[in-house]
């Protein structure tokens, strides 16, 4: 057997070093691609399900997900531009200023504003006066609720039977399920929960900026309904 040199058996060595960091090195670009495609993968799926990508770091409590009909607003940039909405830090509760009117009507405003084209206006859910919830934006999607504060909250829209704003039961039980289970998905807490007056002054929703105690009842509520009804992931 032919013996080597030591500078033939270092160049071997060194050979030999190359070829082990080289195959490492596409082994872990290889792992690193299959993540990253499967990572997409979800992504692309959330869209569908109206669900956000913060929806997958796993929320510590879930809740029972309210009963929602989806009806999406047509793609239009007066009311569903569809600009994803990249992180969710707080719920925006609004109300109609529109008394006596339903879930279907006001989302058909928000519909036919792409047609009319008067004003920029949609939210994320309506909440109608029999209890009933409408979709018309996924969740990762911004909606023109809630001025400068459109690309980090979901809105809810809830109707009301008179002027004062005030919602009956059957709305104001469904908005405490439905904002219930929304600070559950993103782990969100009772200083989470603001009004539309909270980003911008606007009296809205009315009864909630009159009645400061009515709203400060309201969070009680939903935390109240997250303690009785969650349970740790």
């Amino acid at each position: 057997m032919t013996s080597l040199t030591k500078k033939q058996w270092l160049r071997k060595k060194r050979r030999r070093k190359y070829i082990k960091l080289i195959t490492v090195t596409m082994l872990s670009m290889v792992i690193v691609f299959t993540i990253v495609m499967m990572f997409v993968t979800v992504l692309k799926n959330t869209h569908n399900n109206g669900y956000t990508v913060l929806d997958f770091l796993q929320p510590s409590r879930i809740i029972a997900k309210p009963g929602i009909t989806e009806k999406f607003l047509t793609p239009n940039e007066y009311s569903r531009p569809q600009t994803p909405l990249a992180e969710v830090n707080s719920i925006v509760i609004h109300y109609t200023a529109n008394p006596g009117t339903g879930a279907e009507s006001n989302r058909n405003y928000f519909e036919n504003l792409r047609i009319n084209k008067v004003t920029y206006a949609s939210s994320h859910l309506i909440i109608g006066l029999e209890g009933e919830i409408i979709q018309c934006v996924p969740l990762d999607e911004i909606s023109f609720a809630s001025n400068d504060r459109n690309n980090d909250t979901i809105s809810i829209e809830c109707c009301h039977p008179d002027a004062t704003g005030k919602f009956n039961d059957k709305t104001y039980n469904s908005l405490i399920a439905l904002t219930a289970w929304l600070c559950c998905q993103y782990d969100l807490g009772r200083d989470d929960i603001i009004r539309h007056y909270d980003v911008s002054g606007k009296l809205c929703p009315l009864y909630y900026v009159e009645y400061e105690d009515a709203w400060e009842a309201f969070k009680d509520d939903v935390m109240s309904y997250i303690d009785d009804n969650a349970v740790e992931n």
